[in-house]
C-alpha cells in the first residue's frame, strides 16, 4: 500500500498569495498532485494507493478527477473532518480499517515531493522497514544514523536534528501495519517533537531489535515542491524543463 497524507494547510503557499493547496497547483501539463502519484504508477501497479485528505477545496472531487485522468483505479480515499497531531497520526487515521498492507507493506510519501521512476528496493535491502535518503546538509530534514555496515542498518532517526549526512526524501516504509501502529503508540507516550512525525517512530522499532534499513539515492532523483520558491523554480519556463527531466526518469 502506498499512502499519501495530504491534510496539511499549505500555510506558506497561502501566505505567498496562492488560493489553492499546493497539490492542486498547475505544473506544466499536469498538477503537482499528478507528479507525486505518477512516480509510483509503475512500481505500485499492484498496490493500493491511499489518499488521506480534508473536505476543504472540494479535494475529494479533485482527487477523483486527477486519478481518473491518470488511469488509477486501485485507490482508497479517506476523508478527515479535523486536523491531526502530525503526519504519523494522519497515516494512522488513513489505516483505520486496514489490517494487511500486502507484500510491500506500507510506503508513505509526501504529496509535495516528486520521485520519478521509483522502484522498490530488494527484499534484502528493505529489512523490516526502511527510510529512503540522499546525501545532503541543513537542518530541515529527517535524518538517519547508520551502523556503518554494508547492510545500511539504521541505529537512530531524528527530525530536524542533523545527526548525519543522510537526509530523508520523505519516503518511509513499514513491513506491517502492526509495526507502524505499535511504534506510533510508543512515540505518543513521550513525543520527541511537538507533533507526531514519521521518522522518529522508527526508534521504537530499533529499540526492540527490528531490522530497519536505509537506502541512498542521488539527490537529483528526488524533486521537492513543498515551499513557494521550489514550486516557482519548477514553473519559471512553464514547467518544460521539469517535465523533460521527469519523463526521462520514467522511460
Amino acid at each position: 500500500m502506498i499512502v499519501f497524507p495530504m491534510v496539511g494547510m499549505s500555510r506558506r503557499f497561502r501566505e505567498a498569495g496562492y488560493d489553492k493547496p499546493k497539490y492542486m497547483l498547475p505544473l506544466g501539463n499536469h498538477t503537482c498532485f499528478d507528479y507525486s502519484v505518477m512516480g509510483f504508477l509503475k512500481a505500485g501497479r499492484h498496490d493500493t494507493f491511499t489518499f488521506i485528505m480534508r473536505r476543504d477545496f472540494d479535494t475529494q472531487d479533485f482527487v477523483r478527477q486527477r486519478l481518473s485522468a491518470l488511469g488509477v483505479t486501485n485507490a482508497r480515499l479517506v476523508i478527515l473532518d479535523e486536523m491531526t497531531a502530525g503526519q504519523a497520526e494522519t497515516v494512522e487515521r488513513g489505516l483505520d480499517d486496514v489490517t494487511d498492507a500486502g507484500t510491500t507493506g506500507i510506503t508513505i510519501f509526501n504529496i509535495d515531493t516528486f520521485r520519478p521512476g521509483f522502484t522498490f528496493p530488494t527484499k534484502a535491502e528493505q529489512g523490516q522497514g526502511y527510510l529512503e535518503t540522499f546525501i545532503g546538509e541543513g537542518d530541515n530534514w529527517s535524518f538517519v544514523e547508520g551502523d556503518g555496515s554494508d547492510q545500511n542498518r539504521v541505529v537512530r532517526t531524528t527530525e530536524k536534528d542533523p545527526i548525519s549526512q543522510f537526509c530523508c526524501t520523505g519516503l518511509y516504509q513499514f513491513a506491517t501495519v502492526d509495526d507502524f501502529r505499535w511504534a506510533l503508540d510508543e512515540e505518543r507516550k513521550n513525543p520527541s517533537k511537538n507533533e507526531l512525525y514519521v521518522a522518529p517512530i522508527y526508534n521504537h522499532l530499533i529499540k526492540i531489535g527490528k531490522d530497519i534499513r536505509y537506502t541512498v539515492i542521488p539527490k537529483e532523483n528526488v524533486i521537492f515542491c513543498g515551499v513557494p520558491v521550489e514550486y516557482e523554480a519548477l514553473t519559471k519556463d512553464g514547467g518544460k524543463k521539469f517535465e523533460k527531466k521527469f519523463s526521462n526518469f520514467n522511460k
